[in-house]
């Protein structure tokens, strides 16, 4: 699939639960499905540039306003984006919907489910690069899906040696596409209908005129040449809005510059 649209990818899930090793495979899936560039915006990545070998939960904000602006930078260059970002309260995906929104492009929650021991056990085998009781307060704070209805994760993937990562990420991403080219697909159909809707009333609009015009005598002498300008205004003619006023008032411009007679 080759899309013109991107979309954003939000990670949710508790520090150590594999978001990473997950958003680096989605990432290879993803760019081969929509032959478009992915970024992964990594607040860890961030984290180690800003304040390196340290973490102190007062840098916390900063490096979360930076990772946002990374967020809706890389959206507006046209990438697809995956947030690999812990998100576990249900403002900070909100913080990223919004943005989606703003943008108009569509946004996926996938909650990675590690449970809280295995993602301790991860972290340990690291060699502990965030405290444990640091884990341990974002479990208990983790803001459960259950509050709004837009904050409902669209996938959930338990790092565990079952689970698949390979075959997961690869119907994660046929299911994202099958979405956006229904999408598209919609998107074209209220285009086309939009544009049945304007030429309508571009077509009784300037017939309407027309017929008022060739009611008056000194007008007949034009006749071929008003219904060919008609024709080429209906033809040529694009509204996004569709006034019937404001197509009256450029019909009749149209006609006076192009026939040169006084009067239209």
């Amino acid at each position: 699939m080759n899309s013109n649209s991107n979309f954003l990818i939000i990670l949710v899930g508790l520090p150590a639960s594999g978001k990473t090793t997950f958003a680096i495979k989605l990432k290879e899936i993803l760019e081969s499905t929509f032959q478009k560039q992915v970024k992964i915006i990594d607040p860890d990545a961030i984290r180690d540039i800003a304040f390196p070998k340290s973490f102190d939960y007062r840098n916390e904000p900063q490096i979360r306003e930076k990772n946002i602006d990374l967020v809706k930078e890389n959206l507006l260059k046209g990438y697809i984006v995956i947030s690999d970002d812990l998100n576990y309260y249900s403002s900070m995906r909100h913080d990223l919907k919004s943005i989606a929104d703003d943008l108009k492009i569509k946004f996926f929650i996938i909650h990675i489910s590690t449970p809280l021991d295995i993602c301790l056990k991860r972290n340990n085998e690291r060699g502990k690069p965030i405290p444990n009781e640091v884990i341990k307060k974002v479990y208990k704070k983790f803001d459960t899906f259950n509050k709004y209805k837009w904050d409902t994760p669209f996938d959930t993937y338990e790092l565990t040696e079952k689970e698949d990562i390979i075959q997961f990420t690869e119907n994660l991403s046929n299911k994202i596409a099958s979405i956006l080219q229904k999408q598209s697909k919609s998107n074209k159909s209220l285009q086309i209908q939009t544009a049945n809707s304007t030429r309508e009333m571009l077509d009784v609009i300037t017939r309407k005129y027309v017929g008022e015009l060739l009611s008056n005598p000194k007008y007949r002498k034009s006749k071929k040449k008003i219904l060919d300008y008609r024709k080429s205004f209906i033809k040529n003619k694009i509204y996004e809005n569709s006034d019937s006023e404001i197509i009256l008032e450029d019909f009749k411009a149209f006609l006076k510059k192009n026939l040169d007679v006084q009067g239209f």
